[in-house]
């Protein structure tokens, strides 16, 4: 099996990262999303196996165990994140290349794990202001989740640097074709 090529974005929530990812994945047929696991609680309107892959904690730490992880995280406690090794082989069987929207530090492992292969792109809002109306505007924070997203997004933003790219989501169309354009030379390399 051969491997395609990895494209990780990775922001603060709120920074317009999910927005960007779902356009590309649109717009090039030849990218499909890689559907990361997690040990939360299904939201209304998600899908097991197409939002995540909903795992309990106990499920998630025996994957973890038995190596299935390219990269995982608990976020908060008893809260884990995580890539299966076995998503980037679905998706390389088919020809095509992995796009991931993770957190920072994801993303970091994702790149450390295929530094060749993997285009590491850190979403940068244009402001902290911004940032956090965004988040407020989504409604789905009561106020300590809220903060605890804010304190969390401060951490995130120092590891920008660590990216290949960042890519300021100040316009979203031009951020969008921005990452498009990103995407088309990496292949293309």
């Amino acid at each position: 099996m051969g491997e395609g090529k990895l494209f990780v974005f990775s922001a603060p929530s709120g920074a317009g990262k999910t927005t960007i990812v779902k356009q590309l994945l649109a717009q090039n047929s030849n990218l499909e999303f890689s559907v990361s696991a997690a040990s939360r609680s299904m939201r209304s309107g998600e899908v097991n196996g197409k939002d995540y892959y909903f795992l309990s904690a106990d499920e998630f730490r025996k994957k973890i165990a038995n190596n299935e992880f390219l990269e995982w995280e608990e976020v908060y406690e008893n809260q884990y994140y995580g890539t299966l090794k076995s998503e980037l082989e679905r998706i390389w069987s088919k020809g095509h290349h992995v796009i991931f929207d993770v957190d920072v530090v994801g993303g970091l492992n994702i790149k450390n794990a295929y530094p060749n292969n993997t285009l590491a792109v850190f979403v940068m809002p244009p402001s902290s202001d911004i940032l956090k109306d965004r988040l407020i505007n989504r409604c789905t924070e009561d106020e300590a989740s809220l903060k605890k997203r804010l304190e969390k997004a401060d951490y995130e933003l120092s590891f920008a640097n660590k990216f290949d790219l960042i890519l300021v989501n100040d316009n979203l169309e031009t951020a969008i074709n921005e990452a498009k354009n990103l995407i088309d030379n990496f292949i293309a390399k």
